[in-house]
This record gives structure tokens, sequence and C-alpha cells, in this order.
């Protein structure tokens, strides 16, 4: 990824108001695929780069890992000053995208409707907020373990004997920036038919109703409510974690073919046959018999031996790994997911385009290390972003 070409988004200007990450999340994927990503940060800079620890050189590698390929100007947008640069760098920019609370733009004079489409007709502006800003939750704060909760996702995470359960993974936020880019790249298209940009609502809670797949369809067409199976799969048996002589192996056999390679892999064909075990739906109505019965075999097999076995045969398994053994894993590397220069280390886009491939042209900023550099893109002069910077409207250190 570390490598000369331009992007397919070159010559695109994006301008973030965006903190914390579903916002920079997307701005990172824009970025890393060539554009121009003017980071814009309040005085108090964005919270993630004191989230920590660990920390590097400063900033969170919270921060660090969503924040490449950026450049970072500190402004403040209370000031009208500060308004009047933005305005600035909107004559040249594609796409805006924020994620203050619904309302402060408007407060602010930055409206979409009244102001921004008026004065810069092709520009896409795009929201992400928690909740939207009308409706019953409208306006509501909205953080992912939060939406997480109210969108069912507790509700069918974790063991069955236990509290429900946060996603260990921060998928509301990461999966409402993959839906942005989505947006933002589907607006761009749009724009050069009709000639004008639009406004882009994005919400966590809709990306996450959107993502709950399949529970949502499954009480749609039951009328279930379902519940957390653990590991296991509602919809598939065997689909579900295993205990073997060595390691614990994660298994998945989808259908009667699937099925039929791993009875035979474990030498215990005549289970193929069992009516309890047959096709899929008697495998899901007796998952409890039939894992007990798997993993009384699988209890005196060396689940790396089997591993290579089931996946040489076609099938899908893997051993369960933690985060030291799967950065480290001769595949991650062949990969190329991870990301060393000098002394930044990141996860890769995996977006592998064949031409115009992803690159890294800027590390994570430090807060607003780029103002001078981008204020003279815009036409600034010294004297001008001298004057900005004593009035405090172009802030160069964090106020803490």
């Amino acid at each position: 990824m570390t490598n000369n070409s331009l992007g397919v988004l070159s010559g695109k200007l994006i301008i973030d108001l965006t903190r914390v990450l579903g916002g920079p999340f997307c701005t990172q994927i824009l970025g890393d695929h060539g554009a121009d990503v003017v980071k814009i940060e309040p005085p108090l800079g964005d919270e993630t780069r004191d989230w920590g620890p660990p920390f590097h050189d400063g900033d969170g590698a919270y921060y660090i890992g969503v924040n490449r390929n950026k450049r970072s100007l500190g402004l403040d947008l209370n000031l009208q000053e500060g308004k009047e640069v933005l305005f600035r760098l909107l004559e040249s920019a594609d796409v805006l995208i924020e994620n203050f609370k619904p309302g402060t733009m408007e407060r602010w004079g930055l409206g979409y409707e009244n102001v921004l489409s008026e004065r810069f007709p092709k520009l896409i502006h795009c929201r992400i907020s928690g909740f939207g800003e009308d409706g019953p939750l409208g306006g509501f704060p909205g953080y992912d373990a939060i939406v997480q909760a109210i969108t069912g996702w507790f509700s069918v995470n974790g063991d069955p004997q236990n509290q429900r359960t946060r996603l260990g993974l921060p998928l509301v936020d990461m999966g409402t920036g993959l839906y942005t880019t989505i947006g933002v790249l589907l607006a761009l298209i749009e724009r050069e038919k009709s000639g004008i940009g639009q406004y882009l609502d994005m919400t966590l809670f809709d990306c996450a109703i959107a993502l709950m797949h399949p529970h949502i369809p499954n009480f749609m067409y039951s009328n279930e409510v379902p519940v957390p199976t653990g590991n296991a799969h509602p919809n598939i048996s065997p689909y579900d974690t295993f205990r073997t002589k060595t390691v614990d192996l994660f298994i998945g056999a989808g259908n009667n073919g699937a099925f039929f390679k791993l009875c035979k892999a474990i030498e215990r064909p005549e289970l193929v046959e069992d009516p309890r075990f047959k096709d899929n739906i008697n495998r899901v109505e007796n998952r409890d018999e039939l894992k007990v019965e798997l993993e009384t075999s699988l209890i005196r097999i060396d689940g790396a031996t089997l591993y290579e076995t089931l996946a040489n045969a076609g099938l899908a398994a893997g051993p369960i790994y933690d985060t030291n053994q799967i950065v480290g894993h001769p595949h991650t590397e062949h990969r190329e997911m991870i990301l060393e220069a000098g002394d930044y280390k990141g996860v890769a886009s995996p977006i592998k385009l064949s031409r115009t491939p992803g690159s890294v042209r800027h590390m994570p900023p430090k807060f607003s290390e780029h103002a001078t550099a981008i204020l003279s893109d815009l036409g600034f002069t010294e004297e001008e972003v001298e004057g900005l910077t004593k009035e405090a409207v172009i802030v160069k250190r964090r106020l803490k």
C-alpha cells in the first residue's frame, strides 16, 4: 500500500469535521484511495487523541488507527471568522462530512438547506448522527454500545446462560463508516450525471438495524424473538466452536456435502445417516446432541492437523487465534495487511485495486500540523494566517 498510486479519488477534496470513529474511519478509507482529506479539529482536538493507553508520540493508538492520509487544521467554528475560513475551504470542496449533534450546523449558520446547498450547489454534505434529527429518538446522543443495546445486538450476543453482551468490536461505528463511504461514493457518481450535490443523512441507528442479519429476517418470518446462541449459528448446524485434543476449532458445515466431509474426516460416517442429523433442519433442531457426538471424536484428534485436513478438503474451519497470533500470521503478511512506515504501524486497506491501489501519503497528523499549508493552498497570505492565529481562529496548539 506504500506505492506511488495517486488513487481513484485523487483530485477530490473532503472536508472532515468528524471525530471519534465512524466518520474518521470513513474519511480514512477515502484518503487511502487518493482524496485530499482536511481534518478540521475543534480547539480541544479529536478526543480520541487522549483515548489510551497505549499512546505513541502523545496520541492514542485509537486515534492513530483511523486517521492516516489526512491533513489537520485546528479551527474554532464558534467564531464567525472560523466559519469564513470554512467557507473558503468549501469553495473547492467536493464533500463535507460531519458528526455534530443534529442542529449544531444550523445554529452556526452552516445548515445544508438554507446555506450550504445555495452557496455551494455541487457540495455533497454528509451528516452522521446517532438517531437523526427528528422522530422519537431524534437528537439523542448515540454511541456504539448504546446503539448496540437499543437495536438488539446485546440480545443476540453472548452465551445463552450469561448476561447479554456487547459485541467486542465497535461494529456499529465502523459499519456506519463503511455505509457512509458507500453513500459518499454513490453521491459522487450521481453528481457526474446531475452536476449537483445532495445531503446524506446517515445514522448509527439505521446502520445497526441494517446489520442485524439474519436476526431481523428470522423474526419477521417466524415471529420468534432471537436469543443468544453463543458461537453457534441460529440457522446452520454444525457451525460452532468445537474442542479438540489440542486447540479449539470453529467449524462451519453449511450443507449436506460439507457435513459429509466433516464426518468422513473424523471417521464418523454413520452420523450422515442418523435421522437426527440427515439435513440441516434436523441438525439445527438437534444441535446439542450433534455437538456431543462430534466432540466425542474431536477430543481425541489434534486440532491443528485436522484444520489442515478440513481446509484442504474444502471445508470451512479455523483455529481460534488471538490478536497477536493473527497480526503475526504468515497469511496476514502475504496479504500485506499490516503497514509499517518509519514508526507508524497500522492496518492496511483491504480494498485491492489492481491498477489504482490505495497508498499512504500522510501519517496520522498531529493537531493542526498542516494549518499553514492548508491555508496557503487556499490563497491566504502569511499576514492573514498570523492574524487568524493571533485571534485564536486558527488554533495550532490543543486547548486542554
